[in-house]
């Protein structure tokens, strides 16, 4: 590898050497002007020789291992946004039914926990509620958020 580095880099230098060796004996005028683009594309010859000899054939990309890490990324972006996405409706769902509990004057400590149906919808499921029962505001979870008695935990404690 350091010697074909070195071969490359050798022959920059030679043809560079040349090149100038050159412009200064060809005299001044048009074909001054065609022995520097000549010149000019020997040198750009030189410089991607390199490049231009790459076997292409024995070029091999494995892009199996970046397909797996790419279904790998966007199997965590899913799972990370429906966690987002469940944790937000548990908090917007346990502010709605602390608003209404205020707006009965109780005071609850409210905590709502949400799931994934298999449709892919994040719902809220079950609800803890510390402070005294209320009828009232558990038939409106029922009604209004669909969350049945069974699924209400009332952790009464007095005032």
């Amino acid at each position: 590898m350091i010697g074909a580095l070195r071969e490359w880099l050798t022959s920059i230098v030679v043809v560079t050497l040349l090149l100038s060796v050159v412009q200064t004996l060809v005299p001044e005028g048009s074909i001054r002007r065609v022995a520097s683009f000549v010149g000019g594309l020997i040198l750009l010859a030189v410089l991607m020789r390199p490049v231009l000899g790459t076997d292409l054939e024995r070029l091999q990309l494995d892009l199996g291992g970046y397909e797996q890490e790419l279904k790998n990324a966007r199997e965590e972006l899913a799972s990370s946004r429906e966690t987002e996405l469940t944790e937000r409706i548990e908090e917007r769902t346990a502010a709605y039914i602390s608003d209404k509990a205020d707006a009965l004057g109780l005071k609850v400590a409210v905590r709502v926990e949400a799931t994934t149906g298999p449709d892919g919808v994040s719902l809220p499921e079950k609800v803890e509620l510390t402070g005294p029962y209320s009828r009232e505001l558990a038939d409106f979870m029922t009604r209004e958020l669909g969350i049945p008695a069974e699924r209400q935990v009332w952790h009464e404690r007095k005032n």
